[in-house]
């Protein structure tokens, strides 16, 4: 999928091979929940075709009738057709990792979540980090919601994928299912691309990724003021593209330490 070097170096970023990461999971807490599907999405284009590949697990732990109506898997299924998550993570991993040394960018909407908890899952069941298992590859993160917030910071409504995907003219079909998340996100993320060539489009995926890192602390920081004002004792993570490991006690974990109460 991947053009010869010279040619890729004329293009910007938003025209040349993406790949897009998407999961569904047992629920919302990073920390805590487990994957149930994913898929990663490969583009060598924009309008070529893509190649996807998709995992099913059994997250060892009951799926919730609440998560199911989300995303159509019941327990039942996963049970009976879901492989072993502590092979679905490693293949995630060894996928994601032959990207990065390519040098192809990943589109991850939302990407604190997804990665987050595929690092959590990671250290469960590998007892091993995303980083680690990257080995010292360097995966170029491409989150749509924050580059949407950046160039259009004051637009009033709800920024899910569903609702940018609107905003954008971006088809979404089956929202909620891992490989059509994932489709969406890299199309819309190379909309975003082009329809700002000043303010994205012409930054390397080096860039935006340092980018990324300090637009998202700053949006951090906006919503988590507005919390404070509000009176809400919620706290805002400002880590992007991965929310550091923590111990109970709050304390950043070493790359390679198993937190025994998030297991």
């Amino acid at each position: 999928m991947t053009p010869a070097p010279e040619s890729r170096e004329s293009l910007h970023w938003y025209e040349a091979p993406l790949a897009s990461f998407d999961t569904e999971t047992t629920g919302v807490d990073v920390e805590r929940d487990r994957i149930v599907s994913a898929s990663l999405v490969l583009q060598a284009a924009p309008g070529a075709p893509a190649e996807t590949l998709t995992w099913l697990a059994d997250p060892g732990v009951p799926i919730p009738p609440s998560a199911s109506a989300v995303h159509g898997i019941s327990d039942a299924h996963a049970r009976a057709y879901g492989r072993p998550p502590r092979t679905v993570v490693a293949e995630i991993t060894r996928a994601l990792a032959e990207q990065a040394r390519a040098g192809v960018p990943v589109v991850v909407m939302n990407a604190p979540y997804d990665l987050t908890l595929l690092d959590r899952e990671l250290r469960r069941h590998r007892e091993s980090s995303l980083a680690e298992l990257l080995g010292g590859a360097e995966l170029l993160v491409l989150d749509p919601w924050v580059l949407d917030k950046h160039v259009d910071r004051y637009r009033k409504g709800r920024r899910t994928l569903t609702d940018l995907c609107a905003h954008y003219g971006v088809e979404l079909t089956g929202a909620h299912d891992a490989t059509a998340d994932a489709t969406a996100a890299l199309e819309l993320t190379r909309t975003l691309g082009a329809r700002h060539p000043e303010r994205l489009g012409r930054l390397t995926p080096t860039e935006l990724q340092l980018r990324q890192t300090v637009w998202h602390a700053a949006q951090a920081r906006g919503l988590q003021n507005w919390l404070v004002r509000s009176g809400t004792p919620e706290r805002v993570d400002f880590g992007w593209p991965l929310r550091p490991a923590r111990c109970a006690c709050g304390q950043r974990l070493a790359a390679s330490h198993r937190c025994e109460a998030a297991a």
